[in-house]
C-alpha cells in the first residue's frame, strides 16, 4: 500500500467518528429547535399580549391555548390537557358546543370550559346555560354572551398543561428557557470547534499529500535527467586514449628531428667550400712569388 493510500485511509478513519458525532449533535439540535423555539415564541407572544390587554385572553391569529385544571369535562377533556379554542361570535354558538368563558361565579376572571345545554334570550340579551359533562348538575349562573372567550375546536394536547404550569414557575423558567438557550449556545460552540478541527485536519492532509506529490515529481525529474545525460567514459578508455596521444606526439617529434639537422650540415659544407676557395688563390700567389725569388 502506498503512502498516499495509507494517509487517505487514516484520514477516513479519523473522520468517521467525527462525522457520526456531528450528525448526532445536528439531529439533537434540530429536535430542540423544533420543540423549543415554537414554545418560546408562543409563550413570549402570549405573555406580551396578556400584559398589553389584561382584560382579554391573549391569542395568536384568533387561536388561544388554554390549560384545563379540573376534570369537569372528563372524559372528553382531561385535567392537565391544553385545549385549543378559537374566537367566535356569540350568535354562531349552538347547543351542544363546548365554549370557554369568563365564569360569572368568580370575580377574578377565571375561565371555565363547559358545554352549552341551552341558549336563553332575556331582555334582548343572549345567555348560555352550561354544564360540565362530568358534573351531575348544570351551572348555577347563566353566561352572558359578552363573557364568551372562544369555541373549543376539538384539538387538545394531553398532559401538556402540567408542563405549561411548570414553565410558569421560576424553576420551570430556568429549566425550559434558560437551560435550552445554554444548550443551544453550547451546541453551536461545539459544532464550530469540531468544524474548525475537521477543517484543520483536512488542510494538514492536503499539505502532506501536496508534499508527497512534489517529492514524487522531483524523483521523476531526477530520473529523467539521469536518463537523458550521456554516459561517462570508463577510466580504462581514458588511460588508453592518453597513452595513444602520447605515442602520437613522440612519433611527430621523431619525424621532425632529422629535417631540422640537414640544413645545418649543408650550411657547414658550403662554408668549408668557401674557405677552400678563398685559401687556394693565396697559396698559389705565395708559391708563385717564391718561385720568382728563387729565380
Amino acid at each position: 500500500m502506498s503512502e498516499k493510500t495509507m494517509n487517505q485511509s487514516n484520514s477516513n478513519e479519523q473522520k468517521k467518528p467525527t462525522t457520526k458525532l456531528h450528525k448526532s449533535l445536528t439531529v439533537i439540535g434540530i429536535i430542540l429547535c423544533v420543540i423549543l423555539i415554537p414554545v418560546l415564541i408562543i409563550n413570549c407572544t402570549l405573555i406580551i399580549k396578556s400584559f398589553l390587554n389584561k382584560d382579554d385572553v391573549p391569542s395568536i391569529g384568533g387561536v388561544m391555548p388554554l390549560i384545563v385544571l379540573t376534570g369537569s369535562m372528563e372524559p372528553e377533556i382531561m385535567s392537565g390537557d391544553i385545549i385549543i379554542c378559537s374566537t367566535v361570535d356569540a350568535k354562531d354558538v349552538k347547543v351542544g358546543d363546548v365554549i370557554s368563558y369568563f365564569d360569572p361565579a368568580f370575580s377574578d376572571q377565571k375561565i371555565t370550559t363547559h358545554q352549552v345545554i341551552e341558549i336563553v334570550e332575556e331582555d334582548g340579551k343572549t345567555f348560555f346555560r352550561t354544564k360540565g359533562t362530568h358534573n351531575n348538575t348544570e351551572d348555577e349562573m347563566l353566561v352572558p354572551a359578552e363573557d364568551l372567550v372562544g369555541l373549543y375546536t376539538g384539538i387538545r394536547i394531553p398532559g401538556a398543561g402540567h408542563v405549561a404550569v411548570f414553565m410558569q414557575s421560576t424553576a420551570g423558567l430556568i429549566v425550559c428557557v434558560v437551560v435550552p438557550i445554554v444548550l443551544f449556545v453550547g451546541y453551536d460552540l461545539l459544532r464550530r470547534r469540531m468544524y474548525e478541527k475537521s477543517k484543520g485536519n483536512d488542510m494538514q492532509n492536503l499539505m502532506e499529500e501536496l508534499e508527497a506529490l512534489k517529492a514524487a515529481k522531483a524523483e521523476e525529474e531526477k530520473a529523467a535527467a539521469a536518463a537523458a545525460a550521456p554516459a561517462p567514459a570508463a577510466d580504462v578508455d581514458v588511460v588508453a586514449l592518453m597513452a595513444e596521444l602520447a605515442a602520437l606526439k613522440a612519433a611527430q617529434q621523431a619525424q621532425a628531428a632529422p629535417a631540422e639537422e640537414t640544413p645545418a650540415e649543408e650550411v657547414a659544407s658550403e662554408e668549408t667550400k668557401q674557405d677552400t676557395i678563398q685559401e687556394t688563390p693565396e697559396e698559389t700567389t705565395q708559391e708563385t712569388s717564391e718561385e720568382i725569388t728563387e729565380a
